[in-house]
This record gives C-alpha cells, sequence and structure tokens, in this order.
C-alpha cells in the first residue's frame, strides 16, 4: 500500500530530477533543492544547505529565517554530520548536546552529509518546529534526494 508520505517523496523525488537535470552549478542546484524540500515537505521552519570552506561550514542556499553563518566542524548537528560522516536525525534538538540554535521555533532535525568523491563538501540541513518530525522513512528518502544531487557533482 503506497502512503500519503510516500506519494510525496516519490513526487519530491521526480521534481528533483527535473530540476537537476543537466545543471552542474552546484548554487544552483541547491537553490532549486532548498526552494522544493521547503516549498514540499509539510511542518518545515528550514531547508537548505551549508557548504564546507576553509574546514567549516559556511551557509549556503536557503529558504526559511535567517540563520547561522559558520558552524565548526564537530559542532552542533551540523557540524556532527559532518564530523562523523553520518545523518543526524534529532527528534528533539534541545536534547542535542552543543545544539546551535539558529532558530528559537526549531523543535527537530536532520541533516544529510552531501559527498563529493570521499569527501563531504556540505550537508543538507532541514529544520521543523514539530518535536520528532522526521522519522525513518523521511531519512531514507531525503539521503536519496542528496545522492541525486550528489550525481551533478560529478
Amino acid at each position: 500500500m503506497i502512503t500519503a508520505q510516500t506519494e510525496l517523496y516519490q513526487q519530491l523525488q521526480q521534481q528533483a530530477a527535473a530540476l537537476l537535470d543537466n545543471e552542474t552549478d552546484m548554487i544552483a542546484n541547491m537553490a532549486n533543492l532548498s526552494a522544493l524540500i521547503f516549498n514540499t515537505l509539510p511542518q518545515l521552519n528550514w531547508a537548505g544547505f551549508y557548504i564546507m570552506r576553509s574546514g567549516e561550514l559556511v551557509l549556503g542556499p536557503f529558504q526559511g529565517q535567517v540563520a547561522c553563518v559558520r558552524i565548526p566542524v564537530g559542532k552542533g548537528v551540523c557540524g556532527t554530520a559532518v564530523s562523523t560522516g553520518k545523518t543526524q536525525r534529532i527528534a528533539d534538538v534541545h536534547a542535542f548536546p552543543g545544539h546551535i540554535a539558529c532558530d528559537a521555533a526549531s523543535e527537530s532535525e536532520i541533516v544529510i552529509p552531501v559527498h563529493q568523491g570521499r569527501n563531504i563538501i556540505a550537508v543538507l540541513d532541514i529544520d521543523s518546529p514539530v518535536l520528532n518530525r522526521f522519522d525513518a522513512d523521511d531519512q531514507l528518502q531525503l539521503e536519496r534526494l542528496v545522492q541525486l544531487f550528489e550525481q551533478t557533482l560529478l
């Protein structure tokens, strides 16, 4: 049985594939993906990218309220995603040690590393004003979306 969430992610993947088709500019693709995610998925208050620059994460294209500009590797949810090389799915950001509160309305967060070859070059960061907003299926589907984006970086 196909759920409404499955259908939503199928549409998101199709739209993302169309947006990314034959486009290799990283910033343009990040901007379009941020807008697509923010305007498609429910219960979000921020969606965007942080880009690795000189050993730290620097704010990239996003949708939502103003955000922290620089995040050290290993700090907060985004920096932890880089230091561990793994997706961080946080049900309650206030319970995450060292959480960096860029938007006080955020309650839960998911951060997915973006790879170019073996290197992490960015993270996709998505925040929600709802506790425990992201489940294992969200994580799987968003990781697939990042993989689609990574193919444009080859």
